[in-house]
């Protein structure tokens, strides 16, 4: 979905929005899978990246402008469990009980008219 928005920044509001918001890129250059008996399972994912693309606009009383961006996420870190029923009683199902995600660089380009 697009992101739209205001900001009050100094002087005056600055109002956003970014649209046509697209992943062009994930690496997941380390991702496991283990059982946790009893429990369920635990996913694990380190040093991953992601590259998304969008266009963007924004303008205060003072000025406008717009154009395209890239935003490349990387040393992405994600620890998540998911539990599972132990009985055959019903359909499968999987629930998150409980996630950790941390990044370390994130690198924003705009390209713009100014």
């Amino acid at each position: 979905p697009d992101l739209t928005g205001r900001e009050k920044f100094g002087l005056g509001n600055v109002k956003y929005n970014i649209s046509s918001i697209h992943v062009t890129a994930v690496e997941l250059p380390s991702a496991s899978i283990s059982l946790l008996p009893g429990s369920g399972i635990k996913l694990v994912i380190g040093n991953a990246s992601l590259t998304i693309d969008m266009n963007w606009n924004i303008r205060t009383w003072m000025f406008k402008d717009s154009g395209r961006g890239t935003v490349h996420i990387s040393k992405v870190f994600v620890t998540a469990i998911f539990s599972t029923p132990l009985d055959n009683a019903g359909p499968t199902s999987i629930s998150l009980t409980s996630c950790r995600t941390t990044s370390g660089d994130i690198e924003i380009k705009l390209n713009g008219k100014s």
